[in-house]
């Protein structure tokens, strides 16, 4: 009995040793706010499918395409493959090994009298070896495994978010792009009508040369847009394409940007909800919990470990007259005495990263927070932006013709005309551009609201 008290006590005494649970940083709780500060009435909910709302069914292809053939996302699904893999791994220390070995010889040896005797021999062998988790160490192990490969699979999916948003806004620029470019055709075609007027009074003598002259700077103006609007959509081409994962070419348009449906502003909720709603914040609070585990497993490295084993066999040899049966059963414990500090400092290392596990959480929650107020407020801004642009475009529109019958009736010169032109110019390629932003925002605030995402969908 005291040969026992004492076996028992031994781990007893090694439990001492094991450091004790840090829990994490208070510092890196997260406590989200009562409501969005630039919050803005919307009733429709985030649905998976959302960029099937801008009503263009060559949108909706191309983001599908993407979906499917993207390189980052076919990246993510082999790490979440990896990572199932690791957990087959670690469960696998649950159970026992079971190997089978065998031996033979035949040799040819002289005995002490001189005599050559030739003899065959052998050893067929069953091995079997079990370590008990006395202190569940191999089921944190497991625990962390399954931690990490359910944040490979949130992984993924954020991927799959940021590739859909990517396109669809990729999708929409290349539109703001064409929209760009037929405005800055359709004024090369009225400069060009100018330039004929302003050549065939000069010729009549009705207007100077520096009025042709500057007719003519006009046009090349105009024009020298034109190649610059055709390289930016061959880049605009070529990117989204390798979002699709295809090579450089051309896209198919569906709708030109004036036709896309602009879909209502998406219901935001509360920002409690986003922690929910977010692939990115589920993954970081699956790192979390893979670090806490594998710091539990840490901890229990110094506790000792039961492995039993036992075997299985038979021993043939032609000098003997029988076969004989062999078998052995057993157990081991092994105890960490001393290691030189090396499982603290272990220990240590596994809490820091718990620790830093912990502020990343913090850091990708107040990030979505953030996001959220930005695509928010962006939203607001651009449809206030647009409602004072659309005005200007009427005042500068109406300026411009009025300085075209003042000049053809010989009121004014023609560089009054000039600036309304060049004025009415860059107001059109304005509203392109916040044509554009406007369908991008929306495109970034529904992403930033987690684009619909529901755990295990």
């Amino acid at each position: 009995m005291k040969r026992r008290g004492a076996f028992l006590l031994g781990p007893a005494l090694l439990g001492g040793c094991v450091p004790a649970h840090q829990p994490a940083p208070p510092e890196a709780a997260v406590t989200a706010p009562g409501g969005w500060r630039g919050a803005l009435p919307g009733a429709e909910p985030v649905d998976a499918a959302w960029w099937r709302r801008f009503g263009d069914p060559a949108l909706s292809q191309v983001v599908e395409t993407a979906l499917a053939h993207n390189v980052d996302i076919a990246i993510a699904v082999t790490r979440v493959r990896e990572a199932r893999a690791q957990v087959q791994l670690a469960r696998a220390a649950l159970f026992p090994s079971l190997d089978a070995s065998g031996a033979a010889s035949h040799s040819r040896s002289v005995n002490a009298f001189g005599t050559a005797a030739e003899s065959s021999a052998a050893q067929p062998l069953v091995q079997a070896a079990y370590e008990v988790d006395l202190f569940g160490r191999i089921d944190d192990q497991l625990s962390a495994a399954r931690s990490s490969w359910l944040a490979s699979g949130t992984a993924r999916d954020a991927a799959r978010l940021s590739v859909a948003a990517a396109t669809a806004s990729a999708y929409v620029t290349l539109l703001g792009l064409d929209a760009r470019r037929e405005v800055v055709r359709q004024t090369i075609q009225s400069r060009s009508e100018a330039l004929r007027l302003a050549r065939s009074r000069a010729e009549a003598g009705y207007t100077s040369q520096l009025e042709l002259r500057q007719a003519e700077s006009e046009y090349q103006a105009a024009a020298l847009i034109l190649p610059q609007a055709d390289l930016a959509i061959a880049r605009a081409e070529n990117g989204l394409r390798l979002l699709i994962g295809e090579v450089p070419g051309p896209v198919e348009r569906g709708r030109t940007l004036s036709q896309l449906a602009a879909p209502g502003v998406p219901d935001a909720g509360l920002p409690s909800d986003l922690l929910r709603h977010r692939p990115d914040i589920a993954q970081a609070e699956y790192a979390l919990a893979a670090s806490d585990s594998s710091l539990a497993v840490a901890r229990k490295q110094f506790l000792p470990t039961l492995r039993l084993s036992a075997s299985l066999g038979a021993v043939y040899n032609s000098e003997l007259p029988d076969t004989l049966s062999i078998w052995s059963i057993g157990g081991s414990i092994l105890a960490p005495l001393f290691e030189g500090g090396r499982l603290r400092a272990n220990a240590d290392a596994a809490t820091a990263r718990r620790d830093q596990a912990a502020f990343a959480y913090r850091k990708t929650v107040l990030t979505a927070f953030r996001e959220v107020e930005d695509a928010l407020a962006n939203v607001a801004s651009l449809s206030r932006q647009r409602a004072v642009a659309e005005a200007q475009r009427v005042a500068i529109a109406d300026t411009l013709r009025h300085a075209t019958n003042r000049y053809q009736a010989g009121y004014s010169g023609y560089l009054e005309q000039l600036d309304a032109q060049r004025a009415l110019l860059s107001a059109d390629l304005g509203l392109v551009q916040l044509r554009a932003d406007q369908l991008n925002a929306l495109v970034t605030l529904y992403q930033v609201l987690g684009g619909g995402w529901q755990e295990g969908s």
